[in-house]
C-alpha cells in the first residue's frame, strides 16, 4: 500500500455490517480449570499478569471480591508468560445499566497473541452485543475485523459470559514468510461462533491485515478507551497444547 493509500484509508472501509448473525440462546460455561493447567486468574492476585507497556511493571487491574476489573486508566495487561497453542477459558460480564452504544458499551478484547504495547495482535472481541447494534466484524465473538460470528448468543448485561477458545498459532518459514495461518475455533456462551477459521493475520482498526513473523506471545486482555463502564473478568485458565 502506498503512503498516500494508507493516509486515505479510514476505520470504516474495514467495517462490516450484513449479514447480521441470528441471536440464539446462549448458556454460561463456568468451567473449572482442568489437571494439568495454568490458572491466570483465580479471584485472587494478578501474579500471571504485567503491564503491556512495560512487560517490567505489574499489571494495575482492580482486583476485588474474586473479580479482575478493567482500569483503562493504566492500559492493557498481558500474561507473564507466552503461549504457541493452546486451550483458553475465560469468563466476563457488561456491568448492568451499562451507558452507550455500539462500540462504545462494555468493549474490551482478549488479544490470542499479543505482539507488543498497544492494541496490537490477534483480537477477539469482548462487547456488550445484546441488542447493542455495530459492524458485525466488530461485535462479541467477532474476530475484530476480520470474521463475523457464525451466531449472537450474547446475555444480558450483568450476566456472566464465557469464551473457551481452541488457538493454533500461526508459523512462518526461515525467511519469515507465512507457513501456515492462525487458526482459532471460538465457543460463545457454549455456541460456536468460529470454527476454525483461518486469520489474514493481525487485528488492523484500518486497513487490511497482513503476517509479520513472530514466535510464542503472551494473551492480553484490552483496557479500551471509550468512556462505558469498565467489565469485568474470573476464572481464566490456559492449557498449553
Amino acid at each position: 500500500m502506498t503512503a498516500h493509500a494508507q493516509q486515505a484509508a479510514k476505520p470504516e472501509d474495514t467495517e462490516v455490517w450484513q449479514p447480521v448473525p441470528k441471536t440464539v440462546a446462549g448458556k454460561l460455561q463456568a468451567t473449572p480449570p482442568p489437571k494439568g493447567a495454568i490458572v491466570l486468574f483465580s479471584g485472587q492476585d494478578l501474579r500471571e499478569w504485567v503491564s503491556a507497556a512495560d512487560r517490567t511493571q505489574p499489571a494495575r487491574w482492580q482486583v476485588a471480591d474474586g473479580l479482575l476489573t478493567v482500569d483503562k486508566t493504566v492500559g492493557n495487561i498481558e500474561t507473564r508468560r507466552t503461549f504457541t497453542n493452546y486451550r483458553l477459558h475465560l469468563e466476563w460480564r457488561v456491568p448492568a445499566g451499562i451507558t452507550g452504544k455500539a462500540q462504545a458499551r462494555g468493549n474490551s478484547g482478549v488479544f490470542l497473541a499479543s505482539l507488543g504495547p498497544g492494541d496490537v495482535g490477534y483480537e477477539l472481541q469482548v462487547l456488550d452485543s445484546y441488542q447493542n447494534p455495530t459492524y458485525v466484524n466488530g461485535m462479541a465473538g467477532s474476530i475484530y475485523k476480520q470474521l463475523i460470528p457464525r451466531a449472537n448468543p450474547a446475555r444480558k448485561p450483568g450476566e456472566w459470559q464465557s469464551y473457551d477458545v481452541q488457538w493454533t498459532a500461526p508459523t512462518f518459514k526461515p525467511d519469515g514468510a507465512l507457513q501456515t495461518p492462525a487458526r482459532v475455533t471460538v465457543k460463545f456462551n457454549g455456541v460456536v461462533v468460529q470454527n476454525n477459521v483461518a486469520l489474514a493475520g493481525p487485528t488492523l482498526y484500518i486497513g487490511q491485515p497482513h503476517y509479520q513473523a513472530h514466535g510464542p506471545s503472551p494473551i492480553k486482555l484490552q483496557a479500551h478507551g471509550d468512556p462505558s463502564e469498565p467489565i469485568s473478568f474470573r476464572n481464566i485458565w490456559v492449557q498449553e497444547q
